[in-house]
């Protein structure tokens, strides 16, 4: 676990934390230029103090202001791969891969070149590399130090959408085969949605959300940070069953379910799915004949007025849901808080 409980002041942005992360999985570190991101990571590596409080990683402090103890970020166990690769230009990228590599990942060096995709680089200067191709080294240099923690400072924010696109899949394939927690910081929406598991909002210092990716998201927090084309819900499911004669998936979701096009995944698979809200419309009595597939009972948790249109948040068992309807449609069906009806939705897209 990773405690943190610390108040840093940098010029004139403080940031006071006082929440434990878990030692798994990716915890995605969210906000606006400014809010923090950096300031946090840094104060975990060791690259910044704080003022008052303490860090503690897997019961070993790191900083302890009150006790005087401070471990320099070389005795951490932490990796740190910044926005830009920062390779030594004169090796190539075996030598930058074993530079401070832990005698405890020798035997694992070519398991992580492979998982990175980067077995045809190994002779290269990082001169020749692509700006994706560099990060992905970076983060096998830092993998290969057998850090207890990995801490990703915006790894694409300096890469192109082809090159984003390129790196995205070697760091799912990462989170699902490497047992080591990082911290993702990053303001992009998308790579939050393809890659955390848990997310922590920054806002001018302090912490507004902290949870799994599919509560914060659906939070009323996070709804103002979403452009209202990606309003939408992320829920997470299982794989209930295959139908027997059309190419649809059945998902479990609580006790109702959920069809979709087929997924090639066993039974009890776990993953998560994204719902639009433009794609949720709502009616108070279940229809006896309609084309769409899936009619969900939920119950109105709140809505409120945006630009023209209403947002609804729906619980659908312990799930939240959200739809967008008209001020008309809110009207003539009698919309608020506490209402139970059925949530229609129309289409369905898979994120992980």
């Amino acid at each position: 676990m990773l405690e943190l409980n610390f108040t840093q002041t940098l010029g004139n942005h403080t940031l006071t934390l006082n929440e434990t992360l878990p030692a798994s999985g990716i915890t995605a570190i969210f906000g606006v230029s400014g809010a923090g991101k950096t300031s946090l990571i840094n104060a975990i590596s060791g690259l910044t103090r704080p003022q008052s409080g303490r860090i503690v990683l897997n019961d070993r402090v790191l900083n302890d202001v009150e006790n005087k103890i401070y471990l320099s970020p070389d005795k951490r166990r932490i990796g740190y791969v910044f926005q830009d690769a920062r390779l030594f230009p004169h090796y190539s990228v075996r030598g930058n891969l074993r530079y401070g590599m832990a005698k405890s990942m020798a035997g694992q060096f070519d398991k992580l070149v492979r998982l990175l995709g980067i077995e045809p680089l190994l002779d290269r200067l990082p001169s020749s590399l692509s700006g994706g191709e560099k990060q992905r080294v970076a983060i096998g240099r830092a993998l290969l130090t057998a850090p207890e923690l990995l801490l990703l400072d915006e790894p694409l924010a300096s890469l192109d959408i082809p090159r984003k696109r390129e790196l995205l899949p070697y760091l799912q394939r990462l989170a699902r085969e490497i047992n080591i927690p990082m911290l993702y910081v990053s303001h992009s929406l998308d790579e939050i949605l393809h890659l955390a598991d848990k997310v922590l909002v920054l806002e001018e210092g302090s912490v507004k959300a902290f949870g799994n990716l599919e509560e914060v998201w659906g939070s009323s927090v996070m709804h103002p940070w979403l452009p209202k084309e990606q309003q939408s819900s992320i829920l997470k499911v299982s794989v209930l069953e295959h139908h027997p004669h059309y190419a649809m998936t059945a998902l479990a979701l609580g006790d109702q379910h959920l069809w979709v096009n087929k997924i090639d995944k066993p039974l009890q698979s776990a993953l998560r799915i994204r719902i639009q809200a433009s794609d949720v419309s709502l009616v108070l009595q279940p229809p006896l004949q309609t084309s769409i597939r899936n009619i969900l009972r939920a119950k109105v948790a709140e809505c409120f007025d945006d630009n023209g249109q209403v947002e609804v948040k729906l619980e659908v068992g312990s799930r939240t849901l959200w739809a967008r309807i008209s001020p008309w449609a809110r009207d003539e069906l009698g919309i608020k808080p506490g209402l139970w009806l059925y949530a229609q939705i129309k289409s369905v897209s898979i994120t992980a």
